[in-house]
């Protein structure tokens, strides 16, 4: 074997993928080897050649380390970190300027002597130090004009951080080759040529790594040690700048510090809102409107005044409410009012969705809804955002600085992108991920805390330029209490947490949500039965916490005002309850202590007149007997809006699909609500025709089919969160659930409880009754009004499938629901855990176990999303895993059952029906397209 301290001569080949000359030189002369080099070798060897001693060589080996990390590319870093750099694949990394560079050498390793006499113009003689007489060199400053002209020359093919990239080249050569000293320090052209054609240094280069130092033990330890903290301190930089690329690399305790990783924001080329049956003012209505709620910890004008939690070194960062900031998170644009020039509107989507569909007339549908309340949306955020003016905190009557929530539109509002077109639609699923959101508001908080210059730059915006120093040190005060709570209660979760068991004994622990997914039930247990609590001064219930562990895709809410049950798992019948629980677990203020004045316990933000009108927006006039539902509609399949044949409906398949619907999807799904020629042809499975119509009050509302879960062999987590979850509340709170729902409404059958200690499922139930019942009266709704709000649908548990089935279906039950509007609800299953509607229709053995969610485009064939089993998600992309790496299941996240793959019975849990031919998967997908 060659001394790899002595220079090979001849020199070896050199890959021509390994574009950078010095790495060249070091390669060919054996000093390193040619494929992988671990960091520390490499670092050591550079510093050995650039002559360098104590400090200036330790900064030396670790520029070398951090160029060396990232000179594979962003995605291979931690393999550079843990392996080292891959000099044979180099070509197309970071370092490798594409042309705009000297190009001295070749894409094919092939040395230019034109650009070597090119680079040799920019010089000029100098005297030669070591050898006598004058040779050609650059100083600096014309390394620099060299450099530079290759920048202009490359012309529009420069990126901007190829000056970066360039520093770390022929200035780094002239530092470690370089003849001379001060401003007649040059780098011989003659020396280039060498290194770059025979892959050879000058003999006192050479000399300088044959003769290393011996390296004591501990030196070497320390070198280690520094080297390590210089990697980390690199890295951390890196991430506090970068963090979409670097966030997910970091072990968690590091990580958490770290803003978390985005899609990149896609600005959509054409917009479309569908037409649903809502003016243009009722629409912008919904997307605005405050429920009562304060999902964000700080004031308005606080949200609107904070940054983006990443560091900037020579910019400031964006405002946290950026629209398009927000955007990257999943959420939908949205213009600042309606009354704005057609151009704006075009932009948003709110004009030329009219030129394909007709226009419903503001306020000509029946019956309409006359909601009193106006909305702003001067601060331009995107759709779900509403200010909540007028607050008082429901304890002392205090008022409070306006508040910033989320509204039903945040997650009831769904948007697909096809080829950059975006196609919205109100009423279905969202895809956003809120969990990111809430992560990144709380470390925008602890930056503008912590960061220096960020706190100046908050209080400027929120008090003035001219606010006094006390005035910005209680706000600094302020926001620090906001931000040690959030800390603290994140710390609180975690530990308590970590001590609790699942009802069937295994270590709770947080399934990851993801874009379009949320665990919607225990976010709202968590709210009101723990932190509403502590806000409340009540100390010791953090132990109804439960893991967020049952996530689910946001539910369509179109013709859900005419169904029985409107959860996935049947859970909740009154749609007050319904509506206002929701509006208390995105954080409606809420006082639940005795300490105050007679009459403000159970006070609450929600608001009860907004939250009617937006279940009267819904739900229109009764469906029967005109047999049409008005109110919300279901969005139609958008192929008027794109000339891609991928979007046109086959008539022929339609018609084989509406047979197959008849055969195998009316028995749970009922018959469609749209299509009348299913009606006339079959009429005895006309949804119209059904025994499930259920006369309550004086309306008919349908009751879906309901299934076991056992039966279904669907994910279980989501049916037993209400089935099994308990909790417990102070008995001055007297919610006693037995009582107040027996008293209320005559339920009967209800599970055992105390005022101290029940099920979830009545607590919730009771306490959202007791809460509402209140708002109303604070609210000063008439008794006679309020009796017509409450309706005749009852507060009480589901008893289980009504009329009852043929065949006993044991609790829990999943509720299945009309099919209208399918197309636009993809991820499927309750849990998102099914890409597609090819997919849905496929045997559960065949799904994929593992895609990516996130900004992706729509598949229009497939209906949902195209992916592939166990891909490489994108920058900021959520993975949906049914396992683990290690393959244990994720509770939540099976995306078994509904199989269709062979014959249905007590014998094949989760089997619903027979295999589908991979053609008449295709016909019934293309019915459903229709519905």
């Amino acid at each position: 074997m060659p001394d790899p301290h002595i220079p090979l001569n001849p020199p070896i080949e050199v890959s021509k993928d390994n574009p950078c000359p010095f790495l060249r030189g070091l390669v060919g002369e054996g000093f390193v080897k040619a494929g992988t080099v671990p960091l520390g070798t490499l670092a050591k060897t550079i510093g050995d050649a650039s002559g360098k001693t104590g400090l200036p060589k330790v900064k030396a080996r670790v520029e070398v380390r951090g160029v060396a990390l990232i000179a594979n590319g962003f995605r291979h870093i931690l393999k550079s970190a843990w392996q080292g750099a891959q000099l044979n694949d180099l070509r197309n990394g970071p370092l490798d300027k594409h042309g705009a560079g000297s190009r001295i050498l070749s894409v094919e390793g092939v040395v230019n002597e034109d650009e070597i006499a090119r680079l040799a113009t920019f010089g000029r003689d100098y005297p030669d130090p070591f050898g006598g007489g004058t040779e050609r060199g650059l100083n600096a400053h014309e390394i620099k004009t060299f450099m530079r002209e290759n920048l202009e020359r490359a012309g529009d093919d420069a990126r901007w951080y190829y000056p970066l990239l360039m520093k770390n080249e022929w200035p780094v050569l002239l530092d470690i080759m370089g003849k001379g000293e001060g401003d007649n320090r040059y780098l011989s052209v003659a020396e280039v040529r060498t290194l770059f054609t025979e892959r050879k240094f000058p003999p006192r280069i050479e000399q300088r790594i044959i003769t290393r130092p011996v390296i004591t033990r501990r030196q070497r330890v320390l070198r280690y040690v520094g080297a390590a903290l210089a990697a980390l301190v690199v890295l951390l930089l890196a991430s506090l700048r970068f963090p979409d690329q670097f966030q997910p690399m970091l072990p968690k305790f590091v990580g958490q510090f770290i803003a978390p990783s985005l899609p990149a924001h896609v600005e959509a080329k054409e917009a479309y809102w569908l037409e649903q049956n809502w003016a243009l003012e009722d629409r912008h209505w919904f997307h605005h409107v405050s429920q009562g709620t304060a999902t964000f910890p700080v004031p308005y004008s606080w949200f609107m005044a904070l940054e983006q939690p990443r560091l900037y070194f020579f910019a400031r960062p964006g405002l946290l409410s950026d629209s398009a900031h927000l955007e990257r998170f999943g959420f939908i644009p949205s213009p600042r009012t309606i009354n704005a020039d057609e151009t704006t509107l075009r932009r948003f989507g709110y004009a030329n969705v009219y030129e394909t569909t007709p226009a419903v007339p503001a306020r000509q549908w029946n019956p309409p809804v006359k909601w009193e309340t106006p909305v702003d949306n001067v601060g331009g955020l995107p759709v779900g955002f509403a200010r909540m003016t007028g607050v008082r905190d429901p304890a002392t009557g205090r008022q409070e600085e306006d508040k910033i929530g989320l509204t039903c539109a945040a997650c009831h509002t769904g948007q697909i992108h096809y080829k950059g077109v975006d196609i919205r639609f109100d009423g279905g699923p969202a895809m956003t991920d809120l969990k990111k959101l809430e992560i990144t508001t709380g470390l925008s908080i602890a930056y503008t805390l912590y960061v220096p210059g960020r706190f100046t730059r908050f209080a400027d915006r929120v008090l003035g330029a001219s606010a006094s120093d006390a005035d910005r040190e209680a706000l600094k005060q302020k926001l620090g209490a906001i931000g040690s709570f959030l800390l603290n209660w994140q710390k609180n979760y975690d530990k308590t947490i970590e001590g609790k068991k699942t009802w069937d004994g295994k270590q709770q622990q947080d399934t990851e949500e993801g874009f379009g997914r949320l665990d919607a039930l225990n976010r709202i247990g968590n709210q009101v039965f723990a932190q509403d609590l502590t806000l409340s001064g009540i100390e010791g219930f953090e132990k109804n916490l439960h893991a967020q562990d049952a996530p689910v895709s946001f539910p369509p809410i179109w013709t859900v005002p005419w169904l029985k049950y409107a959860q996935y798992d049947a859970s909740i019948e009154q749609p007050l309850i319904r509506n206002a629980g929701e509006a208390l677990g995105v954080t409606a203020l809420l006082n639940l202590s005795d300490a105050y004045p007679n009459g403000t316990m159970f006070r609450t933000s929600t608001d009860v007149k907004n939250l009617h009108w937006i279940e009267e927006m819904l739900r229109g006039s009764p469906p029967k007997p005109k047999k049409q539902l008005s109110g919300l509609t279901s969005p139609k399949w958008p192929s008027q809006i794109f000339g891609d044949g991928a979007w046109t409906i086959d008539p022929v398949r339609v018609e084989r699909g509406r047979q197959l619907y008849a055969d195998i999807c009316v028995e749970c799904h009922l018959g469609p609500v749209t299509d009348r020629v299913f009606d006339e042809k079959y009429n005895d499975k006309s949804v119209w025709e059904s025994k499930r119509w259920e006369r309550i009050g004086d309306e008919d509302i349908l009751n879906p089919v309901q299934k076991s879960v056992k039966g279904m062999g669907t994910d279980s987590a989501q049916a037993y969160v209400l089935e099994k979850r308990m909790v417990q509340a102070p008995g001055f709170l007297d919610i006693d659930p037995t009582k107040k729902l027996y008293d209320w409404w005559k339920c009967d059958n209800l599970p055992t409880a105390t005022s101290t200690e029940m099920p979830y499922s009545i607590g919730l139930m009771a306490l959202v009754e007791i809460v509402g019942r209140k708002a109303m009266n604070d609210g000063k709704v008439p008794p006679d009004e309020q009796t017509k709000w409450w309706g005749g649908r009852k507060n009480c548990p589901n008893p289980g499938p009504q009329p009852p089935e043929p065949v006993k279906e044991p609790r829990p039950w999943y509720r299945a629901r009309p099919l209208n509007g399918v197309w636009a609800t993809a991820p499927y299953l309750h849990n998102g855990s099914v890409p597609s509607l090819y997919w849905m229709l496929s045997p559960a053995r065949d799904r994929p176990k593992s895609f990516c969610m996130g900004n992706r485009d729509y598949d229009p064939k497939q209906v949902g999303f195209a992916v592939e089993d166990g891909e490489s998600c994108k920058t900021g992309q959520t993975r949906f895993s049914t396992t683990t790496w290690s393959g244990t299941e994720i509770n939540g996240n099976s995306n078994a059952g509904h199989s269709f793959e062979g014959t249905p019975g007590p014998n094949n849990p989760g089997v619903i029906g027979r295999m589908l031919k991979e053609d008449e998967r295709y016909d019934l997908i293309e019915y459903l397209k229709t519905l």
